[in-house]
């Protein structure tokens, strides 16, 4: 067989073109394989073997790798084309080429797991960036220690030396693991979630886009994001409209006329207010409305009227369709909303003319 080898003119050219063909043959088998099986998945609907199945790709591609790398590694030394320290190098590339693989499988699967389960649970919903960045600088430090120590390097010093690293690494980055800290309690405590409308100390208020591993997103109504470090948001008051449930109470005042007869008055309202919660499309037409009588001002009797809208932004809708119902329906019953009344003393004003010294 030797002599035969040696007998060909380009023998390199000829290992190169094995591998290549054996490359090319491994990713079509590896490929009809996965299709193959995700065909199996729809059909079974296993949650895990999609996740499984999509976390298997790449790592795929750099398995196939190394297996071409021992295969050339094996022709070479087969017909005497490299030495045996070319074979220690190729030993240990290869080695390293496992271990990428299977870290690059397990940071795929957490992630693909993360986002799989995240509709299931609010608690991975709202921590998926924290979890996300936690488990690859996990994999990406396990993954340093292995490499390194198939590399021939000792991680004894190096895992020693952490322990005293770590006060120092702590203070240089005091504000980073603070914000980190506390988009952990944020998660575990939930007093906000992803997709709840709030309202910071501050006074922006808007929708709760992302909370990450060093800040939280809100994004405001019209159309900008707040970018809230987590720290601060813990230890600032904000008020949450979505919990503990997205409903709320819209009070709307208004002011009648002295003269106007109050149960009259409280029963049109009523019946105002139980139409529009029954017809508008964000009203909550089971609630029971009231109205409170509450003040005498100045040029009125005021009242408060309660309604209840599906959730905080739905609010100015139900309260603009109620007080255009409301104004239309007091004028067909003669009820009067009055002007603001400022009287004048004219007695007091010409008096004090009088007694002003020329």
């Amino acid at each position: 067989m030797q002599e035969v080898w040696q007998l060909i003119p380009y023998p390199w050219l000829v290992v190169g073109g094995l591998v290549v063909i054996s490359v090319i043959v491994m990713y079509l088998i590896k490929r009809f394989v996965l299709v193959q099986l995700q065909r199996i998945k729809r059909t079974e609907g296993r949650h895990v073997t999609s996740v499984l199945l999509n976390s298997l790709n790449k790592p795929l591609n750099i398995f196939i790798l190394v297996l071409n790398l021992y295969l050339l590694q094996y022709l070479l030394l087969k017909y005497e084309l490299i030495s045996d320290q070319f074979y220690k190098q190729v030993d240990v590339t290869a080695q390293i080429g496992i271990i990428i693989a299977l870290l690059v499988f397990a940071e795929r699967f957490c992630n693909q797991l993360l986002v799989s389960y995240a509709d299931t649970s609010e608690a991975l919903r709202n921590s998926q960036s924290i979890i996300r960045g936690t488990s690859k600088i996990l994999i990406i430090g396990i993954g340093s220690l292995v490499i390194l120590g198939t590399l021939g390097i000792s991680i004894t010093p190096i895992v020693a030396s952490l322990g005293i690293t770590s006060l120092a690494v702590a203070l240089a980055l005091q504000p980073t693991l603070e914000n980190f800290f506390s988009g952990v309690q944020l998660v575990i405590d939930k007093p906000i979630r992803v997709g709840d409308f709030v309202e910071l100390d501050s006074g922006e208020q808007g929708f709760v886009e992302k909370i990450g591993w060093r800040s939280t997103w809100i994004k405001m109504l019209p159309n900008n994001i707040v970018v809230m470090p987590n720290s601060m948001l813990s230890q600032s008051k904000v008020i949450n409209y979505y919990y503990p449930e997205k409903e709320l109470s819209v009070p709307v005042d208004v002011g009648v006329h002295y003269d106007s007869d109050l149960e009259h008055v409280e029963r049109v309202t009523l019946e105002v207010a139980r139409e529009i919660l029954h017809s508008h499309k964000w009203g909550i037409d089971d609630y029971d409305t009231f109205v409170v009588f509450h003040t005498f001002d100045s040029s009125s009797i005021n009242f408060t009227v309660m309604l209840r809208a599906e959730e905080y932004f739905n609010r100015f809708f139900i309260k603009s369709a109620f007080i255009k119902a409301l104004h239309k329906r007091f004028r067909q019953e003669g009820i009067v909303i009055p002007y603001p009344i400022r009287a004048i003393n004219t007695q007091q004003e010409q008096s004090q003319e009088l007694n002003t010294p020329p």
